[in-house]
């Protein structure tokens, strides 16, 4: 092969080079710089809506699947759950044909880790349990105060605790150190509320509330009439008496607490001596206005004829819109 056939050789080899380069290698470049960027944007993105999807399930904002067995009551037990055996298996059903629609609020535990302890959603949890699945709940960091203000915010929403409930966990609140506005905001009542339920909680012994149970038709005015019976130093054992006979275990919860009252009205009326004192109510100045006897069978209010007739009248006249009054405050009383 002569010189110049070399030369020319090489010159067709050396274009081939160049146009290799120009034309085939600069726009794969191109191609591949814009796919990266794209690329990159694209795990961008996933990449923020997977953190924001974190952030959301961090602030409770979304619901989780969490094993049944894992999750506590709450510290501060709001119902009788041995009370709820009809509306569990009633909420079973439910569950099992539907799926659970409403997530339950949990925390995670103080104490333990791994474990939760639920603010409201209690019978979904209960159910779920039984049913052996999971549950869904909506996980948040709560502590002591904000637990039971949302677990008393939502049972109050759905006005399902009967009033002794309601009682019992003012007074455990109490005796756990929360102050009383914060026992308000938890039930959704005013200050002169919760005094009332913590008095009734503190009168009747914890042993007969857990004897007679939620009685859901039972009202303020009648727990109250059962505190006051407690005021005699035997009540304690009557009522004992009342709960040991064999048909107490059969009634339902209403007529367990009926019997109860019936049991320590007959005391009452066959031991005239533990009649209990007339409640007394008086002016500002301190007179007295009116006078309260509690016997067996009756209420009496007596006023003073020849001091107060007219008042007497005037309160007469007043007493259909304070019975009115009085049962749209307490929709559960029976009078």
């Amino acid at each position: 092969m002569s010189k110049r056939t070399q030369s020319i050789r090489s010159l067709f080899a050396a274009g081939a080079d160049e146009v290799q380069t120009s034309e085939t290698r600069a726009p794969t470049q191109r191609i591949t710089s814009g796919a990266v960027r794209s690329l990159q944007d694209t795990f961008s993105q996933v990449e923020r809506e997977y953190e924001a999807l974190k952030r959301r399930v961090s602030d409770g904002a979304l619901p989780v699947e969490l094993d049944a067995g894992s999750v506590d009551p709450s510290p501060f037990a709001d119902r009788f759950l041995d009370q709820d055996v009809a509306a569990i298996e009633a909420l079973k059903a439910s569950i099992k044909e539907h799926g659970q629609e409403i997530p339950i609020l949990v925390r995670p535990h103080p104490a333990v880790a791994g474990r939760y302890q639920v603010a409201y959603g209690h019978r979904r949890l209960r159910a779920a349990a039984a049913l052996g699945i999971a549950v869904k709940a909506y996980v948040r960091d709560l502590d002591d105060d904000r637990l039971v203000v949302s677990q008393g915010i939502e049972n109050s929403a759905r006005e399902d605790l009967s009033f002794i409930e309601r009682a019992t966990f003012a007074n455990r609140l109490e005796a756990a150190g929360f102050q009383r506005p914060l026992i308000q905001s938890a039930l959704s009542v005013d200050r002169a509320e919760v005094s009332k339920l913590i008095a009734v909680a503190q009168a009747v012994p914890d042993w007969l509330v857990a004897a007679i149970g939620r009685a859901p038709k039972i009202g303020r005015g009648r727990w109250q009439e059962l505190a006051d019976l407690f005021k005699s130093s035997t009540s304690d054992v009557k009522a004992r008496k009342a709960t040991e006979d064999k048909t107490f275990g059969h009634k339902d919860s209403d007529d367990r607490f009926a019997a109860v009252v019936l049991a320590l009205k007959k005391a009452d009326e066959s031991n005239p001596a533990h009649s209990l004192a007339p409640t007394v109510a008086r002016s500002k100045a301190g007179a007295e206005i009116a006078k309260l006897s509690v016997s067996a069978k009756h209420c009496k209010i007596q006023i003073d004829r020849g001091r107060d007739e007219a008042f007497a009248v005037y309160v007469m006249e007043q007493l259909p819109g304070l019975y009115e009054s009085f049962k749209r405050d307490n929709p559960s009383s029976e009078g």
